[in-house]
C-alpha cells in the first residue's frame, strides 16, 4: 500500500484515483478550488460523472501542503498548461524525492517541451529518473465503469515504469511498459490537434473518408514532427500514437472532437470551450505544436489550418478548401 498525493480532479484524475484505490492506495486529491474539494469530499459525486459513486476511501482537499504530506508517489492529472506553476508550487513546499507519474498530455507553449521535460527541468536535471507518465486510448467515462481498457506507462527509470504498471494494474485497465518516454508523450500530445480537425469536418457534414484521411495524414504530420523531439517512430504506430488517435477522433466522449465539432456548427472557439466546460488540451498544444513545427521548418498543414481556424478566424471551410487544394506529392510512411 502507497501513500499517494493526486494532483488535479478532472474526470481523469477521478478515475485514476479510483483505480488507485480500488488497488488498496491511500490517496489525497488536491483541487485548487475549496468549494468544489469540500463538494467532492461530502457528496461523492463529480458533476461530469453523474452516474459514478467516488469511493469513500478518496480524499478531497485544497490544501496542497496536506495532499502531499508524506506522500509516497505524487500522481498529476492537472492540465499541460497547469503542469509548470503547481509543481512550482509543489518545490515550493518541499523537496521531490519521490516518483513524479504525469497523465496530462501536451507541449509547453514557449518552450517546445514535454510534460516530462517540464518537471524534470523544475528539479533540476535534463532527465529526471523520478518522472514518468500514463497515456493511451483510454475515457474516464468508460474507465469508471470498468469497461476493458489498454494504455502504456513509460519513464526515464525502468524502476519507476515498473512501479507505474503495479499501481494501475487491474483486470480491465492493462498497461503495457514503453520506454520511448518521449514519444509516449508526444503521440498523447498532437493527437489532440487532429481530433480537432476531425470534429470539424464532422460537423461541416465531412464522411468517414474525409475522417479516415484527416488521421492518416494526421498521423503522418506527428511522426514529421516527432523527430525533432528524437522520438522512435514505431511507438507512434501503439497505443499512445494510433491507439489515442483513434479513440479521440472517433468517440463522443472526446472533447477535442466536440470542440471541433462545435465551432463547425457556429460557436466561437471561445463559446465551443464554454459549452464543453472543462479543458480542451488542444487549443493549448496547437500553439505549442505549431511553434516546434515553424522552428524547425517542418510543414504541418493540418495543425496550421486548426490554429488558424482557433486564432485567427478561418472560416472552417475555407480552412478545408485549403488542405484540399494543396499540392499532391508522393506518399511517404
Amino acid at each position: 500500500m502507497k501513500t499517494i498525493g493526486y494532483l488535479g480532479a478532472g474526470t481523469w484524475g477521478i478515475a485514476l484515483a479510483s483505480i488507485l484505490a480500488q488497488n488498496g492506495h491511500r490517496v489525497t486529491i488536491w483541487t485548487r478550488d475549496k468549494a468544489f474539494a469540500d463538494e467532492l469530499q461530502k457528496k461523492r459525486k463529480h458533476p461530469k460523472l453523474k452516474d459514478f459513486t467516488v469511493p469513500e476511501s478518496l480524499h478531497f482537499t485544497s490544501d496542497l501542503k496536506q495532499a502531499i504530506k508524506g506522500a509516497e508517489v505524487l500522481v498529476e492529472s492537472v492540465t499541460s498548461a497547469g503542469i509548470r506553476p503547481v509543481f512550482k508550487q509543489v518545490i515550493a513546499l518541499q523537496e521531490i524525492r519521490c516518483p513524479v507519474i504525469l497523465t496530462s498530455k501536451g507541449i509547453e507553449q514557449g518552450t517546445g517541451l514535454l510534460l516530462p521535460e517540464v518537471v524534470s527541468q523544475l528539479l533540476g536535471v535534463e532527465e529526471s529518473p523520478l518522472v514518468g507518465c500514463l497515456s493511451g486510448p483510454s475515457h474516464a467515462e468508460e474507465v469508471i465503469h470498468n469497461l476493458p481498457t489498454t494504455v502504456v506507462c513509460s519513464a526515464y527509470d525502468a524502476s519507476v515504469m515498473k512501479l507505474i504498471h503495479e499501481l494501475f494494474s487491474t483486470p480491465t485497465f492493462r498497461i503495457y511498459p514503453n520506454s520511448d518516454l518521449c514519444g509516449v508523450s508526444f503521440g498523447g500530445a498532437m493527437k489532440n490537434i487532429i481530433a480537432i480537425a476531425c470534429g470539424i469536418a464532422d460537423g461541416l457534414g465531412g464522411g468517414d473518408n474525409t475522417k479516415a484521411a484527416l488521421m492518416t495524414r494526421g498521423l503522418h504530420e506527428i511522426r514529421k514532427l516527432s523527430a525533432v523531439k528524437q522520438c522512435k517512430p514505431e511507438t507512434l504506430n501503439g497505443l499512445s500514437g494510433m491507439g489515442d488517435l483513434c479513440v479521440t477522433c472517433l468517440s463522443v466522449h472526446s472533447r477535442n472532437y466536440r470542440f471541433g465539432h462545435l465551432i463547425a456548427e457556429g460557436f466561437s472557439p471561445e463559446g465551443a470551450r464554454q459549452k464543453i466546460g472543462m479543458a480542451v488540451e488542444g487549443i493549448y498544444t496547437c500553439v505549442s505544436a505549431r511553434e516546434l513545427a515553424h522552428k524547425h521548418h517542418i510543414p504541418v498543414p493540418i495543425t496550421d489550418a486548426t490554429y488558424s481556424i482557433i486564432y485567427e478566424n478561418l472560416d472552417p471551410r475555407e480552412a478545408v478548401k485549403a488542405l484540399l487544394t494543396r499540392a499532391i506529392k508522393e506518399e511517404h510512411l
